[in-house]
């Protein structure tokens, strides 16, 4: 099969279109025929060489994907040849929403109600608020019933996030956020807060949490070595930090995952309470030139790899 490889660990230029053995399949297997997969940070951090593939697994870059069912295992009820699929495809998306799909909204969904717990009611703070993750994270936060706070580095960032149902956001690029999250939210501080940055956050994510609030560490882009932390800091509010990551959790429970979103969000898809945010679709030839991209920080929601013709939603 067709696959986009890479010899070596380094930068974009490292990958190429080549040949990659075909897929063995298992009896509770589907075979997929893939027609678009979309760009994660993990697949940056994998082609640095920073995030291997967990053991078995083949290191082939790429976490989601759309596209039909070639072939399915004998132990597989439910589907059939020919079902267009990702993780879950809405009726009504194109192969490339659906690509803009699993890992962006199961990432939030796992993180915002399996870890943070959050109820109606509940305020959100959202680091990297125009990310896919982010995008994501604020739909869902509205549709809780809850509030999302968002930041970001841009005007035209900060825009989509409150045009998303952010009840505000804040611009990094200002300086410290710990100051507008108590004005924000009128001294009381968020419930939950979802971090991508790391060690420089660090500090503040503590001082804008609530009494029992969580921070929850999805990433560590900024660094991830802390200095001077005192623990009397968790103490005083009964804090939690919880580290997370979707990539190592056992099939039974990215299943349940799933079957938990699905009946959560599919309803939201088709009448468009919910909506994956795509940014720009590149040619998977020019897998390059979107690596590049995700490195520049430029994009608002996903970026999609276009496998073939545009699809249409069926």
């Amino acid at each position: 099969m067709k696959a986009i490889l890479m010899q070596q660990y380094g930068g974009p230029g490292v990958l190429q279109l080549g040949e990659a053995p075909d897929p063995v399949m298992g009896d509770g297997d589907l075979l997929i025929s893939v027609r678009a997969a979309a760009l994660n940070r993990a697949d940056l951090l994998q082609r640095r060489g920073h995030y291997p593939p967990l053991p078995g697994a083949p290191d082939i870059l790429g976490l989601e994907a759309a596209g039909e069912v070639a072939a399915v295992g004998s132990a597989v009820t439910g589907w059939r040849p020919g079902d267009r699929v990702c993780a879950l495809l809405p009726e009504g998306f194109s192969f490339e929403q659906g690509a803009a799909v699993p890992e962006a909204f199961l990432t939030a969904y796992l993180n915002l109600f399996w870890l943070g717990q959050l109820a109606p009611g509940g305020r959100v703070l959202v680091h990297a608020g125009a990310s896919g993750v982010g995008t994501a994270a604020i739909q869902l936060i509205r549709e809780a019933g809850a509030a999302a706070y968002a930041t970001a580095g841009t005007a035209a960032k900060l825009e989509r996030c409150l045009e998303l149902g952010a009840v505000s956001a804040w611009n990094y690029r200002e300086g410290s956020f710990a100051g507008w999250v108590a004005e924000a939210t009128q001294g009381r501080g968020v419930d939950i807060v979802l971090d991508f940055v790391g060690a420089p956050y660090f500090e503040d994510n503590l001082k804008s949490l609530a009494v029992g609030g969580r921070l929850i560490v999805i990433g560590t882009m900024g660094g991830d070595l802390v200095n001077g932390f005192r623990l009397g800091q968790l103490l005083g509010k009964r804090l939690q930090i919880i580290g997370t990551t979707l990539r190592s959790r056992s099939v039974e429970e990215k299943i349940r995952l799933s079957r938990e979103f699905a009946e959560f969000a599919l309803p939201r898809f088709r009448d468009g309470r919910l909506t994956p945010v795509i940014d720009t679709v590149f040619s998977w030839e020019d897998a390059v030139k979107a690596h590049e991209y995700m490195e520049s920080n430029a994009n608002i929601g996903k970026i999609v790899l276009r496998i073939g013709e545009p699809s249409r939603p069926a």
